[in-house]
């Protein structure tokens, strides 16, 4: 049976360098790092679950708590949720996936049993009724989102403000005076899902800031209703030269939509998105867009939850974490067209 002396071993590296790589117990430089990972898929080695509970009274396993809400696109959520998990898994933890309606009993049944270390919260709302309870329970958490009060708990997320404002500032830069955003369903923003108005708020601010006319609407989560949608904006506004895309159904629908319409990107008008770059592989799309980091927020929650069962130290300090915007540019980003 492979143990940890056999992957440090095959990595180059101590056994407690080894140990710490995995546990996340020390910062170990990422090269090192990589090397015991390495070392860990090509032995197949798997942590004594067994022998490390009885030794340290935990369960080696996180819960994710999250949902698949109707009026939001799976796919993206599933994003996250390997983010998490593969990380968890390399850090020798076992993820419980918990997506009950009623996150608040389920959080409170889940600690009390004391079937997991801790808990990552996905679907974040702005007013989370879960946060209370998580603050009280004894097991730490990490959300991935960003509450209106995140005080005693640790967030990761994309800085949605920023993301907005990148946005119109590209497309301003190139000359464009006219834009359509399209966010997530509005159910999204009236259940809390406060992503939505950061990005469209700070959009909108800005493109006052320039002069540009910025015409905002919700779209839909699925198709067909999508495809109309965009047909309909598109032919509300057929002088807009800039379309920006924060509804990951409305990035999927959009090729077939244009294609429909006889129109091309960057040709007859530039498109920028928000959604992650697996999700964008997923579906073959050929939009410029910002990374919403699903994988890297996702890992950081659990790196960040796994340190604060390994040390007692970071129980007082907390941190809230915005992954800054960078628009990897795929060629739908160009200067507007001339218009008669």
């Amino acid at each position: 049976m492979v143990n940890i002396g056999d992957v440090a071993r095959a990595a180059g590296v101590s056994r407690s360098t080894a140990s710490y790589a995995l546990s996340g117990k020390r910062t170990i430089s990422a090269p090192v790092r990589e090397k015991v990972e390495k070392a860990v898929r090509e032995l197949g080695y798997t942590p004594n679950a067994g022998a490390k509970a009885l030794a340290t009274s935990r369960t080696n396993v996180l819960a994710v708590l999250g949902q698949f809400f109707d009026d939001e696109f799976a796919p993206a959520m599933l994003q996250y949720i390997l983010g998490i998990a593969n990380r968890a898994r390399e850090l020798g933890f076992d993820t419980l996936l918990v997506t009950e309606s009623d996150g608040r009993a389920a959080l409170e049944r889940i600690a009390a049993s004391r079937m997991v270390d801790g808990f990552v919260l996905l679907n974040v709302a702005e007013f989370d009724d879960r946060l209370d309870v998580l603050r009280a329970v004894p097991q730490p958490g990490a959300l991935v989102g960003l509450p209106g009060d995140p005080a005693g708990v640790d967030a990761f997320d994309l800085d949605f403000v920023a993301a907005g404002r990148l946005m119109v500032d590209r497309l301003h830069g190139l000359g464009h005076r006219e834009l359509i955003l399209v966010s997530q369903p509005e159910h999204v923003v009236e259940r809390g899902g406060a992503y939505v108005w950061r990005l469209a708020d700070a959009a909108r601010a800005r493109a006052e800031e320039h002069g540009i006319r910025l015409h905002h609407v919700f779209g839909a989560s699925h198709q067909p209703d999508i495809g109309r949608d965009l047909n309909a904006v598109l032919d509300a506004h057929p002088s807009s030269t800039g379309l920006l895309l924060n509804n990951e159904a409305a990035a999927a629908a959009l090729p077939s939509v244009l294609a429909a319409r006889g129109l091309s990107s960057p040709g007859d008008i530039s498109v920028i998105g928000r959604y992650s770059d697996e999700f964008a592989r997923t579906f073959s799309l050929p939009y410029s867009a910002i990374d919403s980091g699903a994988d890297l927020l996702g890992r950081r929650a659990v790196e960040q939850l796994v340190a604060r069962l390994n040390d007692a130290d970071t129980a007082g300090s907390h941190v809230v974490d915005l992954i800054a915007p960078i628009i990897d540019d795929r060629g739908s980003i160009a200067a507007p067209p001339y218009r008669d």
